[in-house]
């Protein structure tokens, strides 16, 4: 074949097809990327849970709230515990609104009235009615409010389950700053904490669901009331 048609063939050729240079990455270059990520993911999953921990100095305030959200006895003893201590002289839950105004539902008021009595608490905690409107811890963080303001509480502990501990800070800070209630938080563990949340799958599916929902609110819901209110 003479060196025209060749160079013919190859010119016919070039319209159907085309000659591409591939770079593949070595073993060694797939093994060192696996290693530096392997050991990224693992400093960096222990630190999750304790990122969702609220750091925030107790001091002495004019009332303990109780989050009551997901009822938990070991909330009700700890805020039992600082009401002895004399860090507060109230104690305020809030509950699952019924169906007349200002008043709880009979079933969110037996479970309060439950674990009042086991955690020992000194003296029934007041109850504030709360409906659920999405979104619910915001709402419910302005329903709480206008009941501190009411009752003329100027500065509250919150007492609230470890791992929605930032989170609810974050929230109520935030809303009681406006009505110049000072807020402080005191985060409740059971066994699972911030050095052991990755042993259980529990512990792994609260801790995931909380990092979730603290995205949401500080990422999307607070800065989105904050353009609201502008």
């Amino acid at each position: 074949m003479s060196s025209e048609r060749r160079s013919g063939y190859s010119d016919w050729r070039r319209y159907f097809f085309c000659r591409r240079e591939c770079l593949e990455t070595t073993w060694k270059f797939r093994l060192a990327l696996t290693t530096v990520f392997a050991t990224t993911l693992a400093l960096w999953i222990p630190n999750v849970g304790r990122e969702l921990v609220c750091e925030q100095p107790l001091r002495p305030s004019d009332a303990i709230l109780i989050e009551n959200f997901d009822p938990n006895y070991l909330v009700f003893e700890r805020a039992g515990d600082l009401r002895r201590a004399g860090m507060a002289s109230k104690l305020l839950v809030p509950t699952e609104a019924g169906s007349e105004p200002g008043q709880s539902s009979l079933v969110s008021a037996g479970f309060v009235g439950v674990l009042s009595r086991a955690a020992r608490l000194p003296e029934p905690p007041q109850m504030i009615p709360v409906g659920e409107v999405e979104p619910i811890s915001l709402n419910a963080a302005y329903q709480i409010r206008s009941a501190l303001q009411r009752e003329h509480v100027r500065s509250v502990i919150v007492v609230t389950p470890g791992f929605r501990s930032r989170r609810s800070l974050l929230i109520y800070s935030t809303v009681f700053a406006e009505a110049g209630i000072a807020t402080s938080c005191v985060p409740v563990f059971g066994q699972t904490t911030p050095e052991t949340w990755t042993r259980t799958w529990h512990g792994i599916q609260d801790v995931g669901e909380q990092f979730v929902k603290l995205q949401y609110y500080e990422w999307y819901v607070l800065p989105r009331r904050k353009h609201g209110a502008g």
